[in-house]
């Protein structure tokens, strides 16, 4: 086998690696790998080991699963932030903002934190400031609920066991008994609210936006004060925010 054909082997097998870490419903494990790719066990070790070495990869928390990498996720945001396709995603959520009056937002999930990556104010004078590139916790805000909802079980105990369930009001919930039946609730509606859980006199509400296999990759979501809004009247606005959602699919 010539050298460009040999590297041309070894790139599209660690593609095909990456790929199926990627965009496994569950986190997955070598053996795991050996079974769904034509590729050599040993071969597949091999990368795996070179793709942990340069952060594509890394262990889940139980240190036999593996996930995408700080390397390649960053590369995914990248992706995302690119101006050919932030033009038309923000667009989108300007609409959004426009039709309901309140600010709109759109997050994905960033390890253990989630990551407000796009973002349109409303032109209120009372509103909250959260910049794109906030980082906030999973366990009480609307979107970091609806990444925990959705997530494979096993790995979402093990996200659970690992966070400090800091009560930023007097309604967080900072049990695991009672936020798990929260989420539960929330896998059921594919939706998600937060009843001034993180931040004392907001509410807000978010749902899922889709991959081309159905998982979770990213939220929108509405947020506004309680003077102007409650938990009742943000939800009127959910099928018109998965109408949205189901235009950003096809973007992202």
């Amino acid at each position: 086998m010539s050298k460009d054909t040999s590297t041309n082997s070894t790139l599209s097998r660690a593609i095909s690696l990456l790929e199926e870490i990627a965009t496994a419903e569950y986190s997955i494990s070598a053996a795991d790998l050996d079974k769904r790719l034509d590729i050599p066990k040993p071969t597949i070790h091999r990368l795996i080991k070179q793709l942990e070495e340069q952060q594509l990869i890394t262990r889940d928390l139980d240190g036999r699963h593996l996930l995408p990498g700080s390397r390649l996720r960053r590369m995914a945001m990248g992706t995302l932030a690119n101006e050919s396709l932030k033009a038309p995603r923000h667009l989108l959520l300007e609409r959004l903002a426009k039709e309901v009056g309140e600010t709109c937002n759109l997050t994905v999930l960033d390890g253990h934190e989630l990551l407000y990556y796009d973002r349109v104010e409303t032109n209120w004078p009372v509103r909250i400031q959260l910049p794109p590139g906030s980082r906030l916790p999973l366990h009480c805000t609307a979107s970091g609920k609806l990444f925990l909802a959705l997530m494979p079980p096993h790995r979402r105990r093990a996200l659970l066991s690992s966070l400090s369930l800091e009560a930023h009001t007097p309604y967080t919930l900072t049990s695991i008994s009672a936020l798990e039946e929260q989420l539960s609730q929330i896998a059921r509606d594919r939706l998600s609210t937060d009843s001034e859980e993180f931040i004392q006199g907001m509410v807000a509400i978010a749902v899922p936006i889709y991959d081309r296999v159905g998982h979770i990759q990213a939220t929108v979501g509405i947020h506004a004060p309680c003077l102007r809004h409650s938990i009742e009247s943000l939800l009127e606005r959910a099928p018109l925010m998965r109408q949205v959602a189901a235009e950003l699919e096809e973007i992202l």
